[in-house]
């Protein structure tokens, strides 16, 4: 007699072909060719999804599956399970599920199956109202690390201070708090012997760097920094806890990296009190100076408990309120990168003889730990070389939403060019360093990566009107200065114009199950305008517009690469022109200007599928924008050329003009 087989759905940890062969003997594999045997302990999987059910872990160890119309579950369903295998399994499900007759949706259409369900009883018994919630596994799995700081800095105590120092700890901990987050998020659980592993690591300390004498002069800039950083992620920190719902609506899905919005408000706060902020800092160098008495995790202290005396709840609460009422969300992800440098383009041209007094070109950034306190802005040091080393003189690059550099991994920092705009604004406000260079990342759509268009000539001349920094030369005259000073001209393989490059990015550290793999949602392609000036009071939102409708419109594509400049000799001519037109600007005609302003036009008005997505009177008001800016580089032009004219009648008249004679 033929025993009775079941198939069965998985959705939990028994996904894990091993711990289901720890559980009844048997494994499971996708590939038919390891299963075709009738001894094989094998068993034939293949991708399936549960329809109307939600699964949620509400003890971050084991899942559960609980009804829910509007969500599906995604798992495996194993043919022919044998019953006795099924028994066993019934043993290490326990008390807390219900196994129940299910159909699941396969590629080969719907399948019945058994399923381990969740009863709703037992889980409101066992976890109370909170099991069916919308749970987030990042705060179950934050408040885990909140308890491993409580029992391991000064265990037990439940003073002030010993709270101040365990949010000190944390804060030095960032980056393994944020990767632990991001490893594990949606994934299995995380254990707590891996969370000591990860977690329990010494207090790093700057005392050493007082036996430095080339660091001496640094350190107290250094320290202020620290301070000040701290400051604003407190701040952000707390507006998170304490305003998540206002921001979860105001961006709802964790497509984004989810701390744009707070990051943005807590800037504008200690942006709009800085003499308060620079009292603060003044203090704490009187109090603790930079002498070798106190270390590292003392200044983080200072702050955190400073921060705890500057935070107005009715402040951070209009500051929300200003965000959304002048927000304007789009469908296309962005992101984007700010380079400051007391050097300007000098700081990567010869770092160790260009002498930068306020930091020494960042050369003790990862000494401060700074590389951890600034990761929610995406703090590094690039010295475009590509080293990894651990001192190095460079450009400060801010980026949020950058989740790991050498990984490349990243997540868009909004849709909405306004908070792009302020992000720019306040980063800019923050730190005290110059403004360099700004690029400006858009995720290019999945249909038209193999479609891409290479701009006209005269669209490229507008963008550097709009944005590659029309500054005076040092003969007096004008020239566009990204271009002029050759800092977006590179010469690796051959003279090449790194204007804008596509690049793919990932945001998931983890992998699934089965396949070891990255998940294909967790990659994207971006194209990252990178010809951009970063100055103090710009305003960049037209440019982000006129970018993002170029974006939708045209589909452009790299502009200028060795391998397009020796297969064009098209572009070699245009980039000979545009190399000409940059260090002599003149006006934009009005032709261009309109066929410009056209191509922005279409595509913002196609954002949404042949519809525009911002609101009518928005788009208006950019393109209203970008042309006042083209007209104010048109009369800059114009003034410029008037002014050279004016001098050389002054210059012929002085030449012509007779001796005067000397007196008697």
């Amino acid at each position: 007699m033929q025993k009775k087989k079941y198939n069965l759905f998985i959705y939990g940890s028994l996904r894990d072909p091993s711990i289901l062969k720890s559980v009844c003997g048997l494994s499971f594999s996708l590939k038919p060719s390891n299963t075709h045997s009738e001894d094989s302990d094998v068993l034939f999987a293949e991708l399936a999804m549960l329809p109307g059910y939600r699964r949620v872990s509400p003890d971050n160890v084991y899942y559960y599956a609980v009804a829910n119309p509007n969500t599906k579950i995604e798992g495996f369903i194993i043919y022919d399970m044998p019953a006795s295998a099924l028994a066993e399994i019934d043993k290490y499900e326990g008390l807390h599920y219900d196994r129940e007759t299910i159909k699941v949706n396969t590629a080969n259409g719907p399948v019945e199956a058994q399923a381990y369900l969740a009863s709703h009883k037992s889980m409101r018994k066992r976890f109370g109202d909170r099991f069916h919630v919308n749970l987030i596994h990042e705060l179950w799995l934050r408040k885990r690390i909140e308890k491993f700081f409580r029992n391991h800095t000064r265990p037990g105590e439940k003073s002030i201070d010993a709270d101040i120092e365990r949010r000190a700890r944390r804060e030095l901990l960032g980056t393994t708090e944020r990767d632990l987050v991001i490893s594990h998020l949606g994934s299995d659980a995380v254990s707590d012997y891996y969370l000591e592993h990860e977690l329990d690591r010494p207090c790093p300390s700057i005392k050493y760097l007082y036996n430095e004498p080339d660091a001496a002069p640094y350190i107290d800039n250094y320290i202020a920094l620290v301070v000040k950083q701290v400051l604003l992620n407190q701040l952000e920190q707390t507006i998170q806890s304490k305003y998540r719902y206002e921001l979860e609506r105001l961006s709802p899905t964790s497509r984004y990296f989810t701390r744009s919005l707070g990051l943005l408000a807590a800037l504008r706060m200690i942006n709009a009190n800085s003499p308060a902020i620079g009292m603060i800092i003044k203090r704490c160098l009187e109090s603790m100076p930079g002498d070798g008495t106190y270390d590292l995790i003392d200044y983080v202290k200072y702050a955190v408990s400073a921060a705890d005396s500057i935070f107005d709840p009715r402040v951070a609460r209009s500051e929300l309120e200003i965000i959304k009422v002048n927000r304007q969300p789009g469908l296309v992800p962005m992101g984007v990168e700010l380079e400051l440098s007391n050097l300007g383009f000098r700081a990567v041209l010869d770092p160790d003889t260009n002498v930068e007094y306020t930091f020494d070109g960042f050369k003790y950034f990862h000494d401060f730990r700074l590389d951890i306190l600034s990761w929610k802005l995406g703090g590094y040091i690039d010295d475009h070389s590509g080293s990894a080393k651990f001192r190095r003189r460079g450009f400060l690059e801010l980026a949020p939403g950058r989740l790991n550099v050498l990984g490349e991994l990243s997540k868009p920092a909004t849709s909405d060019p306004w908070v792009m705009n302020q992000l720019i604004r306040e980063i800019i406000a923050f730190y005290p360093v110059k403004p360099h260079s700004l690029h400006i990342s858009f995720q290019v759509r999945r249909h038209d990566r193999a479609k891409s268009k290479i701009l006209p000539l005269s669209f490229i001349k507008c963008l550097l009107a709009l944005g590659g920094g029309t500054q005076q030369n040092p003969t007096g005259g004008l020239w566009v200065s990204r271009m002029a000073h050759d800092e977006i001209k590179q010469h690796t393989y051959g003279e090449e114009l790194v204007f804008s490059r596509l690049s793919r990015r990932r945001w998931y550290l983890g992998s699934d199950d089965i396949t070891k793999s990255l998940s294909r949602k967790s990659a994207a392609y971006v194209q990252q305008y990178k010809f951009i000036r970063l100055e103090e009071r710009a305003n960049y939102e037209p440019l982000i517009m006129a970018l993002k409708g170029l974006q939708l419109a045209y589909n452009p594509g790299d502009y200028l690469t060795v391998d397009q400049l020796i297969a064009s000799i098209r572009l070699r001519q245009q980039y000979e022109e545009l190399k000409k037109w940059s260090s002599n600007p003149t006006e934009i005609n009005r032709s261009t200007k309109g066929r410009f302003l056209d191509a922005i036009y279409k595509g913002l008005t196609n954002e949404a599928h042949h519809r525009p997505y911002h609101k009518p009177h928005y788009i208006d008001w950019a393109i209203g924008a970008i042309d006042v800016q083209l007209r104010l580089f048109n009369k800059q032009i114009e003034l410029q050329s008037a002014y050279d004219q004016n001098m050389e009648v002054r210059d012929l008249i002085d030449r012509i003009k007779p001796a005067r004679k000397p007196l008697s």
